[in-house]
């Protein structure tokens, strides 16, 4: 009796071995080979998260899903590439979340200035309700949001001064992104703000066509920006959560298994990368110190800004809207 009940057994497990070997077997999953463009290099915290998510997907399909990356803005700029997604000529995408204030206002509210105290505190944010709302936005504009990475703070570097205080600011030709916030955050601190492509910046501050830029360490350090500029200011005026985007055409067309896999694949991703690049960015400090002239701005200066802002926040907080503000704080307030 006890011979028969192990025979029994071990065929039982062997059944579950071969039903869930035909489950696996019978996943709706087609060969595919997917486009990933994003804008800085491969060993980028950014490119580090895409290779990820890419290695993933390829685990996950049994080899059969293939996500190709175009690092470095081989494809063009975050403009470019959110039509290109749009259009279905590339497949992901993943890039600051106030850039998508162009399809759905509310993600201004990534940029308003001062915004976060800590990269954590944001995570709470982006993976809680308020995010889920914003990707919802999204729905109708040919774009799928899979989650948030993270930039980190944006910090002023510049040929001409260091930005000790507040007034430093003033007369500097920084180049912005191509955002009317920040268009009108560093008019309003006197500056002269240039919107361009980040695949411009480079260029554009070799030649001296501008004086500065601001962007966070790792960013800096990851195009050797500290090759052509002198002073970085620690300023931290603007923290940058950045939003994994998936075609809608492309996700039209796929199955549920196919989606399944993605959308692990994106959770998996998105802790990966915030991780390295909370690790890139104290190294990439460090390096930088080495290159260039670094100062810290103190909590009094980073007030006086944040009061002069005051006017910009209120602005564009419109944009979001009373409710989702009242969300966004409310949640901010117990964090704190």
């Amino acid at each position: 009796m006890l011979k028969f009940n192990k025979i029994a057994i071990l065929t039982g497990v062997a059944l579950l071995g071969l039903a869930a070997s035909g489950q696996t077997l019978a996943a709706d999953i087609k060969e595919r080979t997917l486009r990933f463009s994003f804008l800085n290099a491969k060993d980028h915290p950014q490119g580090l998260g895409a290779a990820k998510f890419a290695e993933l997907i390829g685990k996950a399909s049994g080899g059969k899903i293939q996500v190709k990356l175009f690092p470095s803005g081989m494809l063009g700029g975050d403009v470019q590439t959110v039509s290109a997604l749009q259009g279905g000529t590339v497949d992901f995408t993943v890039l600051n979340a106030g850039l998508l204030a162009s399809q759905s206002k509310e993600f201004v509210m990534f940029d308003l200035p001062f915004l976060f105290n800590s990269g954590k505190e944001a995570d709470a944010i982006v993976d809680g309700p308020v995010g889920s709302k914003l990707l919802a936005k999204l729905n109708g504009k040919g774009l799928v949001g899979l989650g948030y990475w993270e930039l980190g703070f944006r910090h002023v570097t510049n040929n001409v001064r260091p930005v000790v205080k507040m007034e430093d600011i003033a007369g500097l030709k920084l180049r912005v992104v191509q955002s009317p916030l920040y268009i009108e955050m560093f008019s309003v601190l006197g500056a002269n703000p240039v919107p361009m492509p980040f695949t411009e910046l480079y260029t554009a501050l070799e030649t001296k066509a501008v004086d500065g830029q601001e962007n966070p360490e790792a960013t800096i350090l990851g195009t050797k920006l500290n090759e052509v500029q002198k002073y970085l200011s620690l300023t931290g005026h603007t923290y940058n959560p950045q939003v994994l985007l998936v075609s809608q055409k492309l996700w039209g067309q796929l199955s549920a298994d196919e989606k399944a896999l993605i959308q692990k694949a994106a959770r998996d991703a998105t802790l990966y990368q915030r991780k390295v690049n909370r690790e890139a960015t104290s190294l990439a400090l460090t390096k930088l110190k080495a290159t260039m002239k670094v100062n810290e701005l103190s909590a009094a200066e980073k007030t006086r800004i944040r009061i002069k802002l005051q006017g910009v926040t209120k602005k564009f907080s419109a944009d979001v809207g009373e409710p989702l503000m009242s969300e966004l704080n409310s949640e901010l307030a117990k964090l704190r």
